[in-house]
Formats: C-alpha cells, structure tokens, sequence
C-alpha cells in the first residue's frame, strides 16, 4: 500500500489513441525528484511501462540513502557522506545504516564486541575452499564460499524472526572480511590466518591478508585508516545493479547468505564493481608518464574505442564526493609508503592532468572513487583481482541493510518485471519430417 503521507497530488495520463485516461497518485519523498506510482496503470489501461535498465523507475521505498548526482551529494540516513568518512568509523557507519541512527555509547560497545566475537567462521569452512583450483579468481570463491554460509548457519536463515535477521545481518558484517582474506591467501598458497579480537575491523582485515607466521605483523595506522574509510565509502550506494540483485533475490523469500552471494555475482561484473580494476589495466596500457598526452588525445576521439576509466561517474554529474575524502588519503598512503612505482606516478601526474585540463574540466570529468581507491589498493600491496573482494567487503553492509529493509517493508512484493515481447506470435508446430 501506498503511505498516504507521501501522496501529494494526482496525476491525469491520457492515451491519445482511445481518449481513455487514468488517475496516477504523485509521490514525494523527504527530498528528491517526486515519484509517479504506475502501479495500478495495466489494470487500468492494459499498458505497462518500457524501461531498461530501470534508469527512471523507482522500485522500493528507502531511507538509507540519498544521492544528488547534480550537487555531488551523497547521504546515509541524512548524514553526509564526507562527515561520516571524517568523523566516524566503519562499523559506526555499519550501526547507522542497520538501525537508522548513530549509536549511543553503549550501543556502540555492544555492536562493535558482536561484530569483533563474530569474525571466526566454522572450521570446516577452511576445507572447503580446498575445492577450488589454486589459480581461482578470489570473486568465485567468495561468491561460493558466502552461498554456503547459509549451510553452517541454520539458526540465522528464518527470515520472519527479527532476531534470526539480526543474528545473520551481523554475521555477514562480520565475516565477511574473513572469508575475503581467506580468498586472498589461498590464492597465494599460503596459511590462513585467524581473526584477532583486540584489533580493529580494518586492522584486523589487513594482518589477515598479509600476515605470516614466520613473521609479526602490525598495520600501520595510516594504512589501517585508509581501509577504514574505503570501507565506509563504498558501504551504501542506492539502488544500484548489486543492491537491486540483493533486493529481489530477497523479495522470493530467499535466505540472507544467499541473497548476498547474489550481490556479490552481480558486483564482479566489470561495468559495477570492477571499475578500480579497470583504472590500474588503463594505467598499464598507458604505461608511461610520456604517452598521457597521446592518450588523452585517444580519449577525446569518439571513433577510438579507448576510455580513460576512473574520470567522471554516472550518477554524479559533477564530482564524487567520496573523492575527494579518498584523494586526500590517497596522497597520505602514498607520501606514507614512500613508494618508487612508475604506475602511481603516472596515475598522479594523470591526476594532475585532468584538475587544469579544459576538456577534463569542461566534460567534468573530475577523478572518482575508484581512481583513487584502485591507486590505494595497489600501493597497499592488494593485486587487482582482489579489488572488487573488497568492495564486496564494504558493500556487505549496505547490501544486508537494505535487504533487511526491504523484508521489515509490509508493501514488499516478489520482483516480477515485465517485458515487451517481440519474438513470434501463436503458430502451430510442425513434426520434424516436415521441416
């Protein structure tokens, strides 16, 4: 049912073929673009809306975030994303989306010692990553490796009990970065390395990744607040691809780990989550600081099928404000670590290139994200094929809070899209000699 607070007027569609016409409520959110509810056009036209992509449909009711591309704007539950990114912390942020508001002290130390006693997975888990080949990319093992949670967990899978909900939002949130490491250091044939409960999520994600046993590992607090905030701004991002999978593999009545894994398919694919991996593969086609002005040139070429990845974005019009909070830790790493890499060179002076060029600037084609965040990864000593792993890292948090969003919603409905159809009409079969 449509809240009827949100209904601020009608709207009169008219089919200018048969004359007929159709009263549609006009919705409006708290802020943003207002809404015309199509639910009831088929019954009342036989006419359905064309719409791939699903670019102009809204599909849910939400109150965890809010995105102006236009401004630059990016909001969870109201607060805004450079604040949060500034200010709080990764599992603060993690609370905030799960519960609508900023935890109390309390709340805080309670969340954060769940989530720390939540880290371990079942041992048996460690087994079976052993069926996978050595050479697997780290993504196919999550996604599998995440589906079979719900095969360990029975007491978390009951989606109608808030509690069991409760229980398996903060075990994804926990194990996540467990079972990501895990991924990581089997592709590297080296030991698993257990959580440790004194560190902190983000710290505690790194010594997992690159721990030894022949050696002591502390993470460096730079390195460590990096992680933390790639975390927290990556964490939520709207109805996008993977959120919109979680969601109506949600709506079947699927269980939580299976509806992340769902997420976590869609993230692999190159056109979402793969884009810090697409810049350091432009980095090495360009190859050197030399050939930029030969590839910016390629860029601006319409009949030249190069694309400078990491430059503009297509939600924000202007500029991504998660950005500019990662370029100003980017430069942190980097003038940190010291390091002597002539791909990170090139990606600054690129940087630098596209702040003053015209083109850059007049298309506002400003560096995003992933720019910055795939320079941070690399520099940390993350491949590439682990970069979209951590996004899945990240995302788990935004993905379970709307997907516990979307179960608590009394509106929610099975996702059934419809289709225009343009294959043959009714026609009779004929037997195979006959044809």
């Amino acid at each position: 049912m449509v809240q009827k607070e949100l209904v601020t007027n009608n709207m009169t569609l008219t089919d200018n073929a048969s004359g007929a016409s159709v009263e549609l409520p006009v919705l409006s959110g708290s802020v943003g673009p207002d809404v015309i509810d199509v639910r009831k056009l088929y019954s009342s036209t036989g006419k359905f809306t064309f719409d791939p992509g699903y670019g102009v449909t809204g599909s849910c009711l939400s109150a965890l975030t809010y995105i102006d591309g236009e401004e630059g704007i990016l909001l969870h539950r109201g607060y805004p994303i450079e604040q949060l990114a500034e200010k709080s912390s990764f599992l603060e942020v993690a609370y905030l989306l799960l519960n609508g508001e900023l935890p109390t002290g309390h709340e805080h130390n309670e969340f954060v010692d769940a989530i720390t006693h939540h880290t371990m997975v079942h041992e048996q888990l460690s087994t079976f990553f052993r069926g996978f080949r050595r050479d697997a990319h780290p993504m196919a093992i999550l996604c599998g490796v995440t589906g079979a949670l719900s095969a360990f967990y029975h007491d978390s899978t009951d989606i109608n009990d808030p509690v069991q909900r409760m229980i398996a939002s903060r075990r994804l949130i926990a194990k996540m970065p467990t079972l990501a490491a895990m991924a990581y250091k089997y592709s590297l044939g080296q030991p698993f390395n257990y959580p440790k409960n004194s560190l902190s999520y983000a710290e505690n994600f790194l010594q997992m990744c690159f721990a030894v046993p022949a050696d002591d590992y502390v993470a460096d607090p730079i390195l460590s607040d990096a992680m933390d905030k790639i975390l927290i701004l990556h964490a939520d991002h709207e109805q996008n691809a993977s959120t919109s999978t979680v969601r109506l593999a949600g709506s079947s009545g699927a269980n939580p780990f299976a509806c992340i894994a769902a997420g976590i398919a869609c993230l692999w694919g190159p056109a979402h989550g793969g884009a810090n991996e697409a810049v350091l593969e432009m980095l090495n086609e360009i190859g050197d600081k030399s050939r930029i002005g030969e590839y910016v040139n390629k860029a601006r070429d319409k009949d030249d099928p190069f694309r400078l990845f990491g430059f503009g974005h297509r939600v924000y019009k202007n500029f991504d404000p998660r950005a500019k909070v990662m370029r100003e830790s980017c430069h942190e790493v980097l003038n940190k670590l010291g390091i002597n890499d002539p791909l990170l060179e090139l990606a600054m002076e690129l940087e630098e290139l596209a702040l003053r060029d015209d083109y850059f600037i007049e298309k506002k084609l400003y560096p995003n994200v992933d720019f910055y965040s795939g320079i941070i990864l690399k520099a940390m000593g993350f491949p590439t094929s682990m970069f979209t792993v951590l996004f899945a890292v990240a995302r788990t948090v935004g993905w379970i809070s709307q997907w516990k969003e979307m179960i608590e919603d009394p509106a929610q409905r099975i996702g059934r899209p419809r289709q225009l159809y343009t294959g043959p009409v009714a026609r009779d079969y004929t037997p195979i000699s006959g044809r």
